[in-house]
């Protein structure tokens, strides 16, 4: 795991050197369209580039956001086009049935605003949280509205953050690897306990 995070730590370094702002867009709007590339590591070295004098905080912070935001609308429409279909002919054979996307939709329809909000500032939830909210067909203006508020906070602080550190902004990467691995503990244990109740049933 550690090799891997290294590997993306390189990477993000890399694209963000060589495109600047283009690159901080392009990096964050990757990492909101369901491909793992974690902002943990973006974000900070955005802000040690703000520390060095290359970027503008604020305006890396807006790029940021609105690179999270198109990512965000790609995963959306991903799931308004294909995932209702696609949960509705194969649904069964990864145990979703018709009465889980009702639920669902339900969610998304009643506290889809505080969902996508708190799951933008969420290790690992904030990549996928677009997703259910296509599938769910939540109201694209409630989604953007949400999306920005949530995304903006979580990239002024994390930006913050790299800024202050500095060199140091390597200091981070434990932090929220733990973070990472809480979290997807978590869910892994939520939907082994729905499976486990599903087949009690």
């Amino acid at each position: 795991m550690e090799a891997l995070i290294n590997f993306l730590g390189k990477f993000v370094e890399s694209i963000i050197s060589s495109f600047g702002y283009s690159g901080v867009f392009i990096a964050m709007a990757i990492e909101s369209a369901c491909i793992p590339l974690p902002s943990e590591i973006i974000l900070p070295f955005t802000g040690y580039m703000v520390s060095v004098g290359h970027f503008d905080f604020w305006q890396a912070t807006v790029i940021a956001t609105l690179g999270n935001l198109f990512g965000g609308l790609v995963a959306y429409y991903v799931g308004v086009w294909g995932g209702r279909p696609f949960l509705k002919r194969f649904g069964r054979y990864i145990m979703i049935n018709q009465r889980e996307l009702a639920w669902t939709e339900r969610l998304f329809e009643k506290h889809g605003e505080m969902t996508v909000f708190l799951g933008r500032m969420l290790p690992i939830v904030r990549t996928f949280i677009s997703l259910p909210a296509g599938i769910a067909r939540m109201n694209l203006l409630k989604m953007v509205t949400y999306t920005v508020f949530g995304a903006f906070l979580w990239c002024t602080f994390l930006i913050f953050l790299g800024q202050k550190l500095g060199e140091n902004w390597t200091s981070l990467k434990p932090f929220f690897h733990r973070a990472d691995v809480v979290i997807g503990g978590t869910l892994v244990l939520a939907v082994f306990l729905v499976v486990w109740k599903r087949r009690k049933r």
